[in-house]
């Protein structure tokens, strides 16, 4: 009986070795610190003009290790046909890739500036590009830069970074994370079959405003708002709490999600806190959200502004705060 149980023990933990090796969605800054000479480790610094940040930035102080990736200018988004903020091909995501030294072994690590919900967006979307081209093993370091820089300004180092080895990552494309505009069409086509989650601000969803790039102001029928800001802890420049983020998201239905914005970059904070952080199943970002909608004449448009009712709570919260 005791062989027998041995021989189980192996097995199962052959089984389950595969698992353990993937990342924990988001790192704290005292995990980091314990694990920054790992040589299988990655640490992607992505400060950009979202964050007023820069190289130049990166070269006054960064963590160690760390390699500058420009979130807006490096290609983690590409445009096509008149379309921004698309999910890059395969072959420029791979490019990409390992011209940053991964790997299919490194564990990444996405460090935003970590000053607003808008920068975390930046970090969830690379975050979610990794996991669509296949590649499992990474983070987020929770924070940002600003958590590391409290929490270690001892280990802060300065200038540029030494060019990594060229990395061996193949990208694998993982349909799970991923939607298309027609694939997004065919569910508004079927009412009730997916929920839509609209992660722009208020007057963006009631067609008061609008995005520069999209030609009809406007949400895609039947999606419901939620404002990505609102999973952000802005007093202390992080996500919300785990249990604080389940009370928001709670209400969900349980079936496929599609979450989107302007330009799949809000949307992407949305979808990291459903299937990274509440372990949803059924997330799904679309990338070219209301730019790439909008461009279509012949996809519907909901312009139904907010009703008296809701003007009226509207103004009485404005009062009581």
């Amino acid at each position: 009986m005791q062989r027998l149980f041995t021989k189980f023990a192996v097995m199962l933990a052959f089984v389950l070795a595969p698992l353990a090796a993937y990342a924990s969605p988001l790192v704290s800054p005292a995990w980091l610190a314990d694990n920054l000479t790992d040589e299988k480790l990655v640490i992607i610094d992505l400060r950009n003009k979202i964050d007023q940040g820069s190289y130049e930035t990166f070269l006054q102080g960064h963590i160690p290790g760390a390699i500058h990736s420009d979130y807006m200018n490096d290609g983690w988004r590409v445009g096509r046909d008149g379309v921004v903020g698309l999910l890059p091909k395969p072959d420029q995501f791979e490019t990409l890739a390992r011209r940053l030294g991964v790997s299919h072994d490194s564990h990444v690590v996405v460090v935003p500036a970590g000053v607003s919900s808008t920068d975390f967006g930046s970090a969830a979307r690379v975050y979610w590009t990794f996991k669509v081209f296949g590649h499992e093993n990474v983070s987020v370091l929770d924070g940002g830069y600003a958590v590391w820089r409290t929490y270690a300004p001892e280990k802060i180092e300065t200038g540029a970074f030494v060019a990594p080895e060229p990395g061996s990552f193949v990208a694998r494309f993982n349909p799970d994370y991923y939607i298309s505009k027609d694939d997004v069409a065919g569910l508004v086509n079927e009412p009730g079959k997916a929920v839509l989650v609209d992660g722009r601000t208020d007057a963006q969803y009631y067609a008061e405003g609008k995005h520069p790039k999209a030609a009809k102001a406007g949400r895609i029928p039947s999606a419901i708002l939620m404002d990505q800001d609102n999973a952000y802890a802005g007093d202390q420049n992080r996500l919300k709490s785990q249990a604080d983020l389940a009370q928001i998201y709670g209400n969900l239905e349980d079936k496929t999600i599609v979450s989107y914005c302007n330009t799949g970059h809000w949307a992407a904070t949305n979808w990291f806190v459903m299937s990274e952080v509440l372990g949803r199943k059924n997330v799904k970002l679309y990338d070219g959200s209301m730019v790439e909608w909008t461009a279509d004449s012949n996809l519907p448009l909901d312009t139904t502004g907010k009703s008296n009712m809701q003007k009226i709570k509207d103004m009485f919260k404005g009062i009581l705060g």
